[in-house]
């Protein structure tokens, strides 16, 4: 029996590890987060051990987490056969990426070897499964550059975009420190015809900017704030004032939460904050802010309908 070989729902869903889910049942999310990682640029920090991925889990299932969106796309060491098990065994929901970072994570011949049609991996990772493995994708994640989109951004978007309309994925943007939301709204949801509410902007707690925070939810798209766990972004003491500020302007069922951890150091097993965190220190913190019931939204209502899609029967939209 194939990961995904299981009752699938009627309606929308958010596609696991383990097969399609109702959007209801992911409960309490991080709504990105990563369990394996590999990067040339993260060299001696890879997140690569199944074992120290496993007690995370565990961790984050103690603190009250219910399901992890692994934002790790194609050729970052995705581990996508050992995520059924994890999943399994942690009882926690494990959504898994396709997708292309930026060009400077992978090798040449990696980017050679996909770009003769990358919308073809992107689909068939969603429909089919990553590898041999039967683990289908449930996401795509892109990144953008530092104030603006290179020639590689705009393809693998262009990639995406076109993923998204044969299967109604979500897309998850990785905003370099926080910026050039504007650019990626124009090329994806302006040029490329994304409905906006497809597209999840990642890292905005990183640039603490209020007015295109608000600008992207004017938009259309779902805000992620992402990576509690680097206090030399102005991150956990702005946060509060952001968030604060979009749901005020009507816009609280916009915002995702996540943890991010990218290298082994940060992980919670070795004295990091790592995924606990978010439901251990940083929820609590801005519970006292904001109040229980919207920070439990962030949590759980808003990544339910910002995952889900209408997966067709052979994996593809339905509509």
């Amino acid at each position: 029996m194939s990961a995904a070989a299981v009752d699938r729902p009627t309606g929308p869903a958010v596609r696991t590890v383990l097969g399609d889910i109702a959007p209801a049942d992911l409960g309490v999310c991080d709504a990105h987060d990563h369990l394996f990682l590999r990067s040339p640029q993260l060299a001696g920090q890879e997140l690569a051990d199944a074992a120290a991925a496993a007690a995370e889990l565990a961790a984050f299932r103690a603190a009250g987490g219910a399901s992890v969106i692994q934002w790790t796309p194609y050729g970052m060491g995705r581990c996508a056969a050992e995520l059924p098990r994890l999943a399994r065994e942690s009882g926690v929901r494990i959504v898994a990426a396709t997708g292309l970072h930026q060009a400077v994570h992978y090798a040449p011949e990696v980017l050679e070897r996909v770009r003769a049609d990358l919308a073809g991996v992107f689909v068939a990772e969603l429909t089919e499964g990553i590898g041999g493995t039967g683990v289908r994708a449930g996401m795509i994640k892109v990144a953008g550059g530092f104030h603006g989109l290179d020639r590689h951004a705009r393809y693998t978007m262009a990639a995406a975009a076109e993923a998204q309309h044969a299967t109604g994925a979500a897309i998850g943007v990785h905003l370099e420190l926080g910026t050039g939301a504007p650019d990626v709204l124009d090329l994806l949801c302006g040029e490329l015809g994304v409905a906006p509410d497809r597209v999840i902007l990642g890292h905005l707690n990183r640039a603490p900017d209020l007015v295109a925070h608000r600008t992207a939810a004017e938009a259309g798209a779902y805000l992620a704030f992402d990576g509690p766990s680097r206090a030399h972004h102005a991150t956990d003491w702005r946060l509060p004032e952001a968030l604060a500020a979009l749901a005020d302007a009507g816009f609280g069922d916009r915002i995702l939460l996540g943890g991010d951890t990218t290298t082994a150091g940060a992980r919670s097993v070795n004295g990091g904050p790592g995924m606990p965190y978010l439901l251990r220190r940083h929820r609590a913190r801005l519970e006292l802010a904001l109040g229980e019931d919207l920070v439990t939204r962030f949590l759980t209502q808003n990544p339910a309908r910002a995952f889900a899609a209408h997966w067709g029967r052979d994996g593809h939209t339905t509509g």
